[in-house]
């Protein structure tokens, strides 16, 4: 008998968009249920090797930001590049299925997720909501602030897009 666990802060953000935290060899019959083309990987730390190979035996892309440094502390904010680059792959459908993560799903993944909702048009009363939700008591107002005052004008948006932007 299989069990599919879902890894930790799991969720289905739009059709064939989801987002976690990191995934463990529990979690790896889950995401093969997924049918994966591409995960976007925020975390400063390196990827644990049995998430690489399962990777490449699904042939699941692995994407990562350019500027992550594992000098800078994983508690330090995005930056806009970072999201920017997040949002330029999110955007684009040749990626999809697509997951995006980091380390527990909260922070990084939130704050790109907070700036997609934003893009979405979402009102931030409705953006925060679903940011606390996925942080729990772990909310880092540096990271709502980097939502509320991220510029969407910045954002390329592609001819196309995703259907649900």
């Amino acid at each position: 008998m299989s069990y599919f666990v879902p890894p930790c802060n799991y969720g289905m953000v739009e059709y064939d968009l989801s987002r976690s935290g990191q995934c463990h060899q529990l979690n790896f019959p889950f995401l093969e249920r997924l049918n994966l083309r591409t995960v976007i990987y925020l975390s400063h730390d390196e990827p644990s090797q049995p998430f690489l190979s399962f990777l490449e035996d699904q042939g699941i892309a692995l994407i990562r930001p350019k500027g992550l440094d594992a000098d800078i502390p994983e508690s330090s904010p995005m930056s806009e590049a970072e999201v920017l680059f997040a949002l330029k792959v999110i955007l684009s459908p040749q990626y999809y299925p697509l997951h995006v993560m980091c380390n527990f799903g909260r922070h990084r993944t939130g704050t790109v997720m907070g700036c997609l909702r934003k893009l979405q048009r979402w009102s931030l009363t409705a953006i925060f909501e679903e940011y606390r939700r996925y942080a729990g008591t772990k909310v880092r107002l540096l990271n709502e602030q980097f939502i509320e005052l991220f510029d969407t004008d910045l954002v390329r948006i592609p001819v196309d897009r995703p259907a649900w932007l």
